[in-house]
């Protein structure tokens, strides 16, 4: 049996649409690699009944979910109780295990980004807008342009957020700006920008001592992942991968995390991953690029005209017998034109 065969109905209707879409690679013989092999390869797995199937996302059910998932992320984050001294001692730990790798670069980095006004100012307000606002970009691009991947990736990345929230009750981290004797320049506060939620009047709305993992690496790899792994424009993929290693410039410099910090949020990130993988059966680029429209039970399913609407044919009645039929009498021709009587002429 060929590679595309599968044994559900839902099955088809995942499978199919993506090697309708996604062009001659996905359509390639058997054999060959590349992303045929990764639709086998799930269409495999989807046979056993064992991962999820992809669904084709509702936007009412995306925008409740998101918004209530943050809310509750937010609130967990900042109940997490303020362990002060804990939260130093730690920052003391990892200060010196980076001195002992040889790797202790954030305050050079943060003094000399700090040299340069209107480049410490703009990471400032880079750290406090992007992080969110290009996190929702990437999901509504994945709503639109990729709804049967959209909930794998979207599962990777609360999974991520949510293991993260672990990290913050476990081992609480001051940032490096509120280290003792660590001379390190907290940025908002000099250039009195609101470049985060844990400085300057913002201090009391957000648990200060929560910086390790860092969700602004763990969620910036996931947008630069995802981008690069499902752009097509060469352009695009390479802006994927500079985004989060312009974020980990950005963390740094404006000592809101030590590198350690990035990654953390990388090992919580591996861990989404791995829940989707889990999950779905596959990673969320190999998965089907679409998935069929939801139809209501009960309903029949309504063929797609192009050219608008066809009028009904109409059934043939049941024919009537040969001997019933009337047979219209045939009409005699002379078998030779000269024995044709002629015309009268007029007159006679």
């Amino acid at each position: 049996m060929g590679d595309a065969y599968v044994t559900t109905q839902e099955d088809r209707g995942a499978v199919t649409p993506s090697l309708a879409e996604d062009g001659p690679r996905s359509a390639a013989p058997a054999g060959s690699a590349g992303s045929n092999g990764s639709t086998r390869t799930w269409t495999s797995r989807a046979r056993l009944g064992s991962p999820r199937a992809p669904r084709r996302p509702r936007l009412w059910f995306e925008i409740l979910l998101i918004a209530v998932s943050y809310w509750l992320y937010s609130l967990v984050r900042n109940a997490v109780p303020e362990q002060k001294a804990a939260a130093l001692r730690n920052a003391d730990r990892v200060w010196s295990l980076e001195h002992t790798l040889g790797l202790a670069f954030e305050q050079s980095v943060n003094h000399a980004v700090n040299s340069v006004t209107w480049l410490i100012v703009a990471m400032n307000y880079y750290y406090a807008t992007l992080h969110f606002v290009i996190t929702i970009a990437v999901l509504v691009w994945l709503f639109r342009r990729q709804p049967g991947r959209y909930g794998a990736a979207r599962l990777v990345l609360f999974a991520t957020t949510a293991v993260a929230l672990l990290g913050y009750y476990l081992f609480p981290l001051a940032p490096p700006r509120l280290m003792h004797g660590g001379s390190f320049i907290d940025t908002v506060l000099l250039h009195e920008t609101w470049g985060s939620m844990a400085s300057g009047n913002f201090k009391q709305m957000s648990n200060q001592y929560a910086a390790m993992p860092s969700m602004h690496i763990g969620w910036s790899l996931w947008c630069g992942l995802t981008i690069f792994a499902l752009a097509r424009a060469p352009w695009a993929r390479v802006l994927g991968l500079l985004y989060p290693t312009l974020t980990l410039v950005v963390i740094v410099a404006t000592a809101n995390h030590f590198w350690l910090d990035a990654v953390g949020g990388m090992v919580c990130l591996a861990f989404g991953y791995a829940v989707s993988y889990v999950w779905y059966g596959s990673l969320p680029h190999r998965l089907p690029r679409t998935v069929p429209a939801r139809r209501r039970p009960g309903r029949p399913r309504v063929p797609h005209r192009p050219w608008g609407r066809v009028a009904p044919r109409r059934r043939p009645g049941p024919s009537a017998p040969a001997a019933s039929r009337p047979v219209a009498p045939r009409r005699s021709e002379p078998d030779h034109p000269a024995a044709a009587v002629p015309p009268t002429p007029p007159g006679a």
